[in-house]
């Protein structure tokens, strides 16, 4: 025996490579806790200056007046609002490039938050809405006004529901959209007060008031969205395929235009058009577990807020006055959507 076969035999085996399912398994637990840390610092950072203790008596309900005003009925909320709408928008990314079968559709550029905000401007012009729960009503229906126009519109042709023409028929429903909002606004001094907040999104200001009104219609997308999960692994496959394999096509596509609805209609109304973190979300997930909607969507959910959160901590610290977050995130998004073109160029 040759010293090679002698080393061979005496050497113990290698550690066995961990499956892909214990792997995702271990990534779902390290985002849950980053997320679990990510809210615990928005309790922590904020504008006023109070000591960790300070924060933490005033969580337990205990401290001065101001010091609960501020913890209790401004962070507190606030961050419970960025997890919720990060998740609806997370959510409706992921369910939107699902059902166009279009990695860079997103519901801020197929023009859907833009129609959830004309149609609170509307609201508040034409009804003089000025309240969070009148606004979610005009905001859902914004929204799906948006979406039917950008689908119906987007998929005529020989070539159908294509990427390109989604994207170019959203980019322009939604610049109409937010035009005429604001030219409403501005010919509307009252209203403008009144919807100027909502303009850019924005999570200060918010309070218990959004987070009561908001949480069901979310909490409500999101679960009801795993249902759809089978149905969109089918139609990854194409439309011809999956209704082979008994896929009901037009009603899963109605289904999951009726959730995005939901969700952006009420992360809209309580914040205001937040863009680029239904694209980013998605498409960070499909690197971490693959195109399997089974993981795609439910960790949508969870890596949605941890965006959104990351943003406003960045908005409350990056300059001595807040940011709004949606800009924020637009100046994280707009980067990656470049880099997505440009990737999605280099393989064609």
């Amino acid at each position: 025996m040759s010293v090679d076969t002698a080393e061979t035999a005496t050497r113990p085996d290698p550690p066995p490579i961990p499956s892909r399912r214990a792997s995702h398994l271990v990534m779902l637990v390290t985002l849950v806790g980053v997320l679990a840390a990510l809210i615990l610092l928005g309790f922590f950072v904020g504008s006023g200056s109070f000591s960790i203790s300070e924060v933490w008596h005033a969580l337990l309900g205990q401290g001065d007046a101001t010091t609960l005003e501020v913890i209790r009925n401004n962070r507190v909320p606030r961050t419970l609002l960025a997890v919720l709408v990060g998740a609806a928008l997370g959510a409706a990314g992921a369910i939107m490039q699902s059902l166009t079968r279009n990695p860079l559709a997103d519901p801020g550029i197929l023009g859907v938050n833009s129609g959830a905000y004309f149609a609170m401007v509307v609201g508040a012009v034409v009804f003089g809405i000025t309240t969070t729960s009148g606004y979610l009503w005009f905001a859902m229906a914004g929204a799906f006004l948006a979406a039917t126009i950008v689908y119906f519109v987007g998929s005529r042709g020989v070539s159908g529901a294509s990427p390109e023409k989604l994207v170019l028929t959203g980019v322009a429903a939604g610049s109409i959209f937010s035009g005429v909002g604001f030219g409403l606004t501005m010919i509307d001094p009252k209203s403008f007060d009144t919807i100027r907040s909502w303009q850019v999104g924005t999570l200060d200001g918010r309070g218990w008031e959004e987070v009561t009104i908001v949480w069901l219609p979310i909490c409500l997308g999101c679960l009801v969205s795993m249902l759809l999960i089978p149905y969109l692994n089918g139609l990854a496959l194409g439309d011809d395929r999956a209704r082979s394999l008994g896929i009901p096509v037009g009603r899963v596509r109605a289904a999951g235009f009726v959730i995005v609805t939901v969700l952006c209609g009420a992360a809209t109304a309580a914040i205001g058009p937040i863009t680029f973190v239904g694209l980013m979300v998605p498409q960070t997930v499909r690197l971490l577990f693959g195109p399997d909607n089974r993981w795609l969507l439910p960790m949508s959910v969870i890596v949605g807020p941890i965006v959104l959160v990351g943003s406003d901590l960045l908005a409350r610290v990056i300059t001595p006055s807040e940011l709004p977050v949606g800009m924020v995130t637009a100046f994280i998004g707009a980067p990656v959507l470049i880099a997505l073109v440009r990737r999605k160029g280099a393989e064609t």
